[in-house]
């Protein structure tokens, strides 16, 4: 993948997300987390802007999502996931499930990245949906023995994941410019 849009968008999506996904590890963590949660939520939002302005600039530039059918099949993805998420939701609150929720939209998410590298040309989305869904399977484990939340661990573990890929959307725009 070489398109500077596409870049900066990382830096930006990526970025947005890792603050989202530290948000929601704010649920149940450890006391003495908490500092850190908010630093690296900072830090995540600071990326996200700083990607934003980028893209604002760089609008017009190359993207994946202009090339062929990449557009349309990156919304039937995106609705794809939209869709399986909120099933998978309605389910665990029907099944009184709610601690799962933040396990499932971490695997929806995971799962959605392996379309996302074919419609982006970039092979190290494989590499963040893997590591996503290792962080899927490993959050209750880890959240039980750390007795936090599921949430604390998969957001953590996500929010982390998304700023090291925020972070390469920047080297990369730096690399391509």
């Amino acid at each position: 993948m070489n398109f500077i849009r596409d870049h900066t968008m990382y830096a930006t999506i990526f970025g947005f997300f890792a603050f989202v996904w530290f948000g929601w590890a704010q649920e149940n963590p450890r006391p003495e987390w908490r500092w850190w949660l908010a630093i690296l939520s900072v830090v995540a939002l600071g990326i996200a802007i700083w990607g934003g302005i980028l893209s604002v600039y760089h609008w017009h530039d190359a993207s994946a999502l202009s090339e062929g059918k990449n557009f349309v099949w990156y919304l039937i993805f995106f609705y794809a996931e939209l869709l399986f998420a909120v099933i998978g939701i309605i389910l665990l609150v029907y099944l009184k499930q709610m601690s799962w929720t933040v396990v499932w939209v971490s695997a929806v998410v995971a799962i959605h990245f392996i379309a996302l590298a074919f419609v982006f040309q970039d092979s190290g989305l494989f590499i963040l949906a893997a590591a996503m869904l290792l962080v899927t399977l490993l959050a209750h484990p880890i959240a039980t023995y750390f007795q936090v939340a599921n949430s604390a661990i998969t957001g953590i573990g996500n929010g982390s994941l998304l700023i090291i890929f925020a972070v390469r959307g920047l080297i990369l725009f730096f690399q391509a410019g």
